[in-house]
């Protein structure tokens, strides 16, 4: 009987995720909060950000972005899906926050490059591991480079250093 409920909460999450995260990325989501939080049964719940705060805060949040990690009502942390641009195309992007809102994994999703994938490496992601909203992050001080991905870099870079400015003002808010 637990199989089976576990495995009904993980349909509801798919299906559930199947409707707000961008299309042929809600496989991938799920894998990687599954494999983070060490969970098989988990909603993700989309948090909602009132239109005249989500105008001042440097990451826009939409029902497709930001999600709590629920299991039980109890919270696991929080999903942000995204993309940021690269040379000629965009590369979709996953972060995912413990319950205090410190990063725990990040994942390069989708990258549509023939150069720059190198960012999508565990070894450089690992880097925006531990950070808060009370963090800054840099390309051109506190984040490595990589040879031949440099827009890239600057892109994740800059889109990190965003999503982190935007949690920590949703967190002083009371949002989060």
């Amino acid at each position: 009987m637990k199989s089976l409920e576990s495995y009904s909460l993980f349909f509801l999450a798919f299906v559930f995720l199947a409707f707000s995260v961008p299309k042929g990325l809600n496989k991938k989501v799920v894998k990687e909060v599954e494999k983070t939080f060490e969970v098989a049964d988990f909603t993700m719940d989309p948090i909602k950000v009132s239109s005249e705060l989500n105008e001042n805060l440097p990451t826009k949040i939409s029902s497709e972005n930001l999600y709590r990690v629920l299991q039980n009502e109890s919270i696991l942390g929080y999903a942000f899906v995204d993309q940021a641009p690269s040379k000629t195309a965009k590369f979709d992007y996953l972060v995912i926050f413990d319950k205090d809102l410190a990063i725990i994994n990040t994942k390069v999703l989708i990258y549509r490059e023939e150069y720059g994938g190198e960012i999508g490496s565990k070894r450089w992601l690992k880097q925006f591991i531990g950070k808060t909203g009370d963090d800054r992050v840099s390309s051109e001080t506190n984040i490595d480079a990589i040879a031949g991905a440099t827009i890239s870099v600057n892109s994740m870079t800059k889109a990190m250093d965003n999503l982190l400015q935007t949690i920590g003002i949703l967190k002083d808010k009371g949002e989060l």
